[in-house]
């Protein structure tokens, strides 16, 4: 075990086998055009980020023309008030959506969205698929030119499928579809998306893309299922005896994954990966129509999972955690102010962000002074550079707050400021958190540090 003399670390963010960017006297010319691209549930089981079995070239490709950011952080794991946040610019609980029930239009106010910023600043903006949360009083309509939702066709409704909790979850259900691509919404968001990068157009354009899988129901054309034979598919191994360190640390499904077979787990990570591997190929369809229409080089592409997501880890199989696998999530940038192209970063960032990011490498004008993210385009420019030292994350469990904060070593979480209970994580020594060390006199000193950071006014 550690000692706990290394209390509170700053991260170095370095970049793990690259060099510095050159110096510059000026910064690059920004790009013309944004491909905002949004997925639902994608955690990091990716292959540019390492995964033995899952195949995703068309991403990968996208992380060798850009950055692939190892340490960017969802302020909160679950999707309305994931996008509500990032895409305001604001800690979920100043914008105080806290679920996935609370319409944005109720607390927007005159508050600006990132889309809307992009509008004012005359960009085209589109919106295929789930950007925010849901549309109609979800959605900032004041932010789009277009807005296009989608469905499955009725073949597309057809194939082999399997509810792996025997009804208890109704999400909880995959189907190897029958049908090609665009007999899925995934599909015919990227049909609709190419056909648009391919038009004739007067202005800039900010297309934001909203994919909808790997998000359950775990529905893909059976041809990605063939990619994926279960004996494949191993779920993680949890150490022997362990269990939540709170009835709160995880939410209130745990008695149906404490069910799961080994056949559930293998049919859910099996189903998990086609769907990625179906995203992947849509993907791969947007690059090759900016490829093919000369936009690739003068077009910010933004490609990033809007939270974490538990495959089996800590015995859970979904999000809403104030874990890593339930906070990180994928995020990779590619333009022309990438100046390290499969360039890979260790800065840490929380998704509020995001935002003021965009506004800089796009050289908006009147991004609003009230935002609660920082800009991290200065690592964009220069990979090597270092960024926060520390990220927050909160989780809503009803009648109390989870609130985490992780430094470089360290994750803590208080559940109800402390009066229901506290955990602490060695990020180094036990990267899959499984020991709480919060109980530890040892580790008085560190808590406290930690506890000074999580509540914070920046």
């Amino acid at each position: 075990m550690k000692s706990p003399v290394l209390l509170l670390t700053a991260i170095a963010g370095s970049c793990m086998g690259q060099s510095a960017c050159d110096t510059r006297s000026e910064r690059p010319k920004p790009d013309r055009n944004v491909l905002f691209i949004v997925v639902d549930d994608l955690n990091t089981t990716l292959g540019c980020y390492g995964h033995p079995v899952v195949k995703t070239p068309n991403i990968d490709r996208l992380a060798h023309m850009g950055i692939r950011f190892n340490h960017a952080y969802s302020n909160y794991a679950v999707s309305g008030p994931s996008r509500s946040s990032f895409l305001t610019g604001l800690k979920p609980e100043t914008i105080n959506i806290l679920d996935n029930n609370t319409p944005l239009q109720s607390v927007l106010g005159d508050r600006i969205t990132l889309p809307y910023l992009f509008r004012q600043n005359d960009f085209y903006t589109m919106s295929l698929g789930k950007v925010f949360h849901r549309d109609g009083e979800y959605n900032d309509s004041r932010a789009w030119d277009e807005i296009h939702s989608f469905a499955p066709t009725d073949k597309g409704r057809t194939g082999e499928s399997r509810n792996m909790t025997d009804g208890v979850l109704k999400w909880c259900e995959w189907m190897a579809a029958e049908g090609t691509d665009e007999d899925q919404p995934d599909g015919q968001i990227a049909e609709k998306a190419v056909e648009f990068i391919k038009s004739e157009k007067d202005k800039p354009f900010f297309l934001a893309v909203g994919f909808h899988k790997p998000h359950d129901p775990f529905v893909a054309p059976k041809e990605y299922f063939s990619m994926y034979p279960p004996e494949i598919c191993d779920p993680p191994l949890i150490p022997d005896g362990w269990h939540p360190p709170y009835k709160h640390t995880l939410p209130g499904e745990t008695a149906v994954f404490n069910k799961f077979t080994e056949r559930d787990k293998r049919e859910f990570l099996r189903s998990y990966y086609a769907c990625v591997s179906f995203l992947d190929a849509q993907v791969g369809k947007l690059l090759k129509a900016l490829e093919e229409t000369n936009q690739l080089d003068n077009t910010l592409i933004v490609f990033f999972g809007d939270h974490g997501y538990h495959l089996g880890e800590h015995n859970w199989w979904n999000k809403v955690t104030v874990f890593e696998k339930g906070t990180n999530a994928p995020f990779i940038i590619a333009s022309q102010s990438v100046c390290e192209k499969g360039a890979v970063s260790d800065a840490m960032f929380e998704y509020i962000d995001i935002f003021p990011t965009l506004a800089e490498l796009m050289k908006l004008n009147n991004t609003p002074q009230y935002l609660e993210g920082r800009s991290f385009a200065g690592t964009v420019y220069d990979p090597s550079k270092p960024f926060r030292s520390e990220v927050r994350a909160i989780v809503n469990r009803g009648k109390m707050i989870g609130r985490m904060v992780k430094t470089r070593n360290w994750r803590y979480v208080e559940w109800d400021n402390g009066m229901k209970g506290n955990e602490l994580y060695d990020q180094v020594s036990d990267p899959g958190e499984y020991e709480n060390l919060a109980g530890n006199d040892e580790y008085a000193d560190i808590i406290s540090g930690l506890r000074a950071l999580l509540y914070v006014e920046e």
